[in-house]
């Protein structure tokens, strides 16, 4: 019995300390999406498939680059999934969102929070280019039923 213990224990320990150096990794590698105020820090995978969003936040691919245009990215705000986003009702305008790009610099873009609404999933204009630099990050919402969206100008 107390053999069967501590193999579940064990267990679980791997699989949290697998997926921590998982994250790191990821971290390294890519993008890295931060809103200060909330305690989010994630890496940004490219493209907004199942198995990217389940670990990472997705950039929506055709939208924007880190610091031109609209880059736009998505997350799971979901107790199922990973709970990237479980918190972003609660961003207040004026909030600094922050990109890191993956450059041999790690350049930093601040942007800084203008708007947050509650849309319909079929509202995708929001991915549209405006003509400006702006960042815009889409999760559902806690029923799923409408799409959280949160836009940032690139601070300059």
């Amino acid at each position: 019995m107390i053999f069967c213990g501590l193999s579940v224990l064990l267990l679980f320990a791997y699989r949290k300390i697998s997926r921590e150096l998982y994250l790191r990794k990821l971290l390294r590698e890519n993008i890295v999406f931060e809103i200060p105020s909330l305690d989010i820090r994630v890496p940004v995978l490219e493209g907004t498939s199942q198995k990217a969003l389940q670990a990472a936040a997705g950039h929506f691919e055709g939208t924007g680059a880190p610091g031109r245009g609209n880059y736009c990215i998505a997350g799971h705000n979901s107790t199922v999934y990973a709970e990237i986003f479980n918190d972003l009702d609660k961003i207040q305008a004026g909030s600094e969102m922050i990109l890191t790009d993956n450059d041999e610099k790690r350049t930093k873009y601040t942007y800084i929070v203008t708007g947050y609404d509650i849309i319909a999933p079929s509202k995708v204009g929001v991915l549209n280019d405006f003509g400006d630099d702006r960042l815009t990050v889409i999760s559902c919402t806690d029923d799923g039923k409408y799409r959280q969206v949160v836009v940032g100008m690139l601070k300059k």
